[in-house]
């Protein structure tokens, strides 16, 4: 998998679709190969993706992530599959496990035991993506196929989740094809995540996983202005406890230490530092999208998959 690098919708698009297909395209035309979309309350990333890949033939698009709540597993493999006949192949669908305080306030109500439910949800979407039906009854999640539940085209898919706990990581190399940490250091990726999720693959007899490693990044010479949007942009990740954790594990203060900013040539220096601790991609989250930034991303995946 090529060095990834995240799209979001112009805040002043007049068309969504659009606009993120403009800029897939335009960042297919310059030699980006994958890009990923993140789930907001607005858009759907799946069905994003899925508009994106049947547009840009031979782009990779994925998403990362859609989170698990409130979310039933029958409906996301519904979608996710027809994402992926859209895109005829290219589709790889990333799940997360959520965040307790964000769902309280969107939706009213928490979801408890998530490692328990991440295992159900997992096992439901295994299933049907593997034989193509399902009757499962667990204690958090139940899904019977009372109907087909495959879609022509709609299969293979690499499912990946945004696993950066123990408990977390040992459902997702089960079950999962990979990991994908957001702001989880070479440390953290080098002396705990990449032996944890490994070995709970090979135990499950499952393929070694990929971990597709995210980090915030910005090519901008004046290192300190970018220290600045980058302290402003990751804040909120800082009072999340399961980033907390990781950042603890890095021994690190702030997630803008874990960032790649700078020169192009400083961007891909950091990137690489998480590629040699144990990485197997690696995908550019921007944290500015002012004129020009997106396009200097784009530079520096080229870079890295250059070598």
């Amino acid at each position: 998998m090529p060095t990834g690098v995240f799209l979001f919708p112009s805040p002043n698009a007049t068309n969504v679709v659009d606009d993120v297909i403009d800029k897939a395209r335009a960042a297919y035309d310059v030699g980006v190969r994958q890009i990923w979309l993140a789930q907001q309350l607005a858009q759907d990333a799946i069905g994003l993706a899925g508009h994106i890949g049947a547009a840009v033939p031979g782009l990779g698009v994925g998403t990362s992530v859609v989170p698990i709540n409130p979310r039933h597993p029958l409906l996301i493999a519904s979608q996710a599959q027809t994402a992926q006949a859209a895109a005829h192949g290219n589709f790889s669908l990333g799940l997360g496990l959520g965040a307790h305080a964000v769902e309280t306030e969107a939706f009213g109500q928490a979801w408890p035991n998530t490692v328990q439910r991440l295992r159900e949800h997992l096992t439901v979407l295994r299933s049907i993506l593997d034989d193509g039906a399902v009757d499962f009854h667990g204690e958090e999640v139940s899904a019977v196929s009372i109907w087909p539940v495959t879609v022509a085209g709609g299969t293979p898919i690499p499912v990946y989740v945004a696993a950066m706990g123990p408990k977390a990581l040992q459902v997702t190399g089960e079950l999962a094809d990979g990991t994908m940490p957001y702001l989880a250091g070479p440390r953290t990726l080098k002396e705990f995540i990449v032996p944890t999720i490994t070995a709970a693959a090979e135990q499950a007899g499952r393929p070694a996983p990929r971990i597709i490693a995210a980090a915030p990044a910005l090519v901008l010479d004046d290192v300190d202005a970018a220290r600045a949007v980058s302290d402003q942009k990751l804040a909120f990740y800082e009072t999340i406890p399961s980033y907390r954790k990781v950042l603890a594990r890095e021994g690190v203060q702030s997630a803008t230490e874990l960032a790649a900013i700078g020169s192009t040539e400083a961007v891909v220096e950091r990137m690489r530092d998480y590629l040699d601790a144990g990485a197997t991609d690696v995908v550019l989250n921007p944290l500015r999208t002012e004129p020009g930034d997106l396009e200097a991303l784009w530079e520096v995946a080229r870079n890295i998959d250059a070598t």
